[in-house]
């Protein structure tokens, strides 16, 4: 039997995430961060998703995107209505949803070709 790793070489994938690290690629990231594509916005400067305002939106909308995934860590949080307004003003799609589902949609997503952005809040600290 002949194995082969199928591994994505137009686009930046997701090969793990859960709520302290997402690994891109081959790197291993432990700080928040923004993904397209073509592009990785690390330390994106973001902790808590209640701790989301209007410039960390604008870095996510200067990608262009047609669809945000929001990554929240270990399990979905929402963030403030404001915050879901403020995409959906601009006709962009947003989901929320854990770090891990988070990862597997931007994958399918991505591969389809689509414009999309996921932004991964990754959880610090012992706790």
């Amino acid at each position: 039997m002949e194995l082969n790793l199928e591994r994505p070489g137009d686009y930046l994938f997701v090969r793990r995430g859960d709520a302290r690290s997402v690994t891109v690629v081959d790197r291993v990231l432990t700080r928040s961060f923004v993904l397209a594509r073509e592009t990785l916005l690390e330390d994106w400067p973001v902790a808590d998703v209640g701790a989301i305002a209007e410039a960390h939106i604008e870095a996510i909308l200067a990608l262009r995107p047609e669809v945000v995934l929001l990554g929240t860590g270990a399990r979905q949080r929402f963030p403030a209505a404001a915050v879901m307004a403020a995409f959906l003003q601009r006709r962009v799609g947003i989901e929320v949803m854990d770090n891990a589902a988070a990862s597997r949609t931007y994958n399918v997503l991505a591969g389809e070709g689509r414009r999309v952005v996921a932004a991964f809040i990754l959880e610090t600290g012992a706790g």
